[in-house]
């Protein structure tokens, strides 16, 4: 296959799969500014959102307040952000218009209607009245460009270049969304444990203990369903929800569709179908990143760090995306 039309098929993948990311990190935090919290703690939170994407500075340059209006403005509408949710879709369709020979007319449409429908919200006002409501529309377009591919295009090379943009951009993602998320949550526990110490009778103590409970429980169930993972939580461990048991789910079972393991179990398979004569090494970098996911134990995870662990997958996740850049796609600008 000609480099141009897999980094057509590739990117088309990518820019899709970050538009729903983009959605699933901003609906979840809508979700959450609605549980009881300080302002400052609110802040904190969308200006997580930003980090995640690392579209702070950016951010910075353009408002000068942080306020949820203005992030999910620059989230989803702002053409001068290429991460947002209009940028990427926008992307995607410019992607498989380029190389719309390589897609079956049901991919093709997809693409093609789901920017043309963005259009419509964007003139609309459908955003502010219930954003809940467009960003579950983000995600549904998503699957449903997903299922498209899987059931109608033939599974060759384009097929896989495909697949390995979706399952890359999504392992980027999860690790992300992993790494803010933990991190928040030990900052909100350390405000906690403070503001307990301040209660002077034990009364006062034991209510605030059972609203933090409470506040801990939809937190972590925030974040489970911001990656579909709050039912099959429920099945795996059948228990009350523990940050412990999130990360292992997140990160080690490979049965979890967007989990780490999962995604670069995916990365590899696709990439094996692709393979070319100068390849090798970065199928054996993927394979390596495959290996210390799959034999990983969560407890060894925890106790070397788990801020370390993840930004150090997030390095290996840059350094294979641009091996595949090299070995297949049009080279990147230096």
């Amino acid at each position: 296959m000609l480099s141009r039309t897999a980094d057509s098929l590739f990117w088309m993948a990518r820019y899709t799969e970050r538009a729903e990311n983009t959605a699933r990190m901003l609906d979840v935090h809508v979700q959450t500014a609605l549980l009881p919290q300080s302002t400052d703690d609110a802040e904190q939170g969308w200006r997580a959102v930003l980090g995640i994407s690392e579209l702070l500075y950016g951010y910075n340059e353009k408002y000068d307040a942080l306020t949820q209006k203005d992030v999910i403005n620059f989230m989803v509408r702002d053409p001068s952000n290429p991460s947002s949710i209009a940028s990427c879709l926008k992307q995607a369709r410019e992607n498989a218009r380029a190389m719309r020979g390589a897609l079956t007319t049901e991919a093709w449409e997809i693409q093609n209607a789901t920017w043309i429908k963005m259009q419509s919200y964007l003139t609309t006002d459908a955003l502010e009245q219930n954003p809940s409501e467009f960003f579950e529309w983000v995600k549904h377009r998503s699957h449903l460009s997903r299922g498209v591919t899987i059931g109608t295009m033939l599974k060759d090379e384009a097929f896989h270049f495909i697949r390995l943009g979706t399952f890359l951009e999504r392992a980027d993602n999860t690790a992300r969304i992993i790494d803010v998320k933990f991190h928040g949550a030990k900052e909100t526990q350390a405000k906690q444990s403070q503001q307990q110490g301040q209660q002077k009778t034990q009364s006062q103590s034991q209510g605030s203990k059972g609203q933090d409970n409470q506040i801990d429980f939809y937190y972590w169930a925030a974040i489970l369903r911001s990656v579909s993972g709050f039912e099959i939580y429920r099945k795996v461990y059948r228990d009350v929800i523990t940050p412990e048991r999130v990360a292992e789910l997140l990160i080690l079972r490979a049965d979890m569709p967007r989990s780490l393991a999962a995604c670069m179990d995916q990365v590899l398979r696709n990439l094996s179908n692709v393979r070319n004569d100068v390849s090798a090494d970065t199928e054996r970098f993927a394979g390596k990143l495959n290996a210390d996911l799959k034999f990983s134990r969560i407890e060894e995870v925890l106790e070397a760090g788990l801020h370390d662990y993840l930004t150090v997958f997030l390095e290996r996740i840059f350094e294979l995306g641009n091996r595949i850049s090299k070995d297949f796609l049009v080279p990147l600008a230096a």
